[in-house]
C-alpha cells in the first residue's frame, strides 16, 4: 500500500469464527482500528451474525475462497469457480488466496474478472502451535511501517497467539502514531 499516510492495514484470514471474531472486533474497537477480514464462504454462511457485525463496525470483508482452497493443489477452473461462489457473500472484488498459494494462471483468470489480489508485507505466523510470541511481536515492531499489510488469523488454531499479538501490536503501533485502515 502507499506509504504516504502513517497508516497500516491489519487483516484477518479464515473467519468468521465463533467467539474469536467477537473478541477481535472488541479489541479493534478499543483502538478505533479498522481492518479487513478475508473470510471463507462456508464460515460466512455458518456465522452470518458475525459477518454482519464485521460490516456494521465499518470493516471490509474480502474473499478467501468458499472452501479455503490451496491454489497449488486446485485446477484453475475449480479455483476460480470457488472464489466466485464466495463473491456474492463478500460483495467486493478483494481476494486473498488461502496459504498465499495461487498460480499465475489463477491470478490471470481472477484479474480478468476484476479481482484485486491482496497479499501481505508482514505475516505474524500466529497459526503456529509452537510460535515464540515475543519473537513474532519483535518482528512486527521491527518491520511495520507506513503502508504495511499485516496478516493475522481469525481461527481457533491461532487464538492463543492472536490474543497476545493483536493487543500488543495495536498498542505499539498506536504509540508510534500509526492509524489503521481497511482495504
Amino acid at each position: 500500500m502507499p506509504a504516504g499516510e502513517n497508516k497500516v492495514y491489519l487483516t484477518f484470514d479464515d473467519g468468521p469464527t465463533e467467539h474469536l471474531t467477537w473478541w477481535i472486533l472488541e479489541t479493534l474497537k478499543q483502538y478505533n482500528a479498522l481492518a479487513t477480514f478475508f473470510c471463507v464462504g462456508e464460515n460466512i454462511l455458518q456465522y452470518p451474525d458475525y459477518t454482519q457485525a464485521i460490516r456494521k463496525a465499518g470493516h471490509t470483508i474480502g474473499n478467501h475462497t468458499y472452501n479455503h482452497l490451496n491454489g497449488f493443489k486446485t485446477p484453475v477452473s475449480e479455483y476460480v469457480e470457488n472464489v466466485e461462489k464466495c463473491g456474492p457473500l463478500v460483495n467486493n472484488l478483494l481476494f486473498r488466496p488461502p496459504y498465499g498459494k495461487i498460480t499465475q494462471k489463477q491470478t490471470a483468470a481472477l484479474r480478468q474478472k476484476g479481482y484485486s489480489i491482496i497479499m501481505w508485507s508482514l505475516l505474524t505466523y500466529d497459526y503456529l502451535e509452537n510460535l515464540n510470541k515475543e519473537k513474532a511481536f519483535n518482528k512486527i515492531k521491527k518491520y511495520a511501517k507506513a503502508g504495511s499489510i499485516i496478516v493475522f488469523h481469525d481461527n481457533l488454531k491461532a487464538e492463543e497467539n492472536l490474543k497476545y499479538l493483536l493487543p500488543e501490536t495495536l498498542e505499539f503501533l498506536t504509540g508510534k502514531g500509526f492509524m489503521f485502515g481497511a482495504l
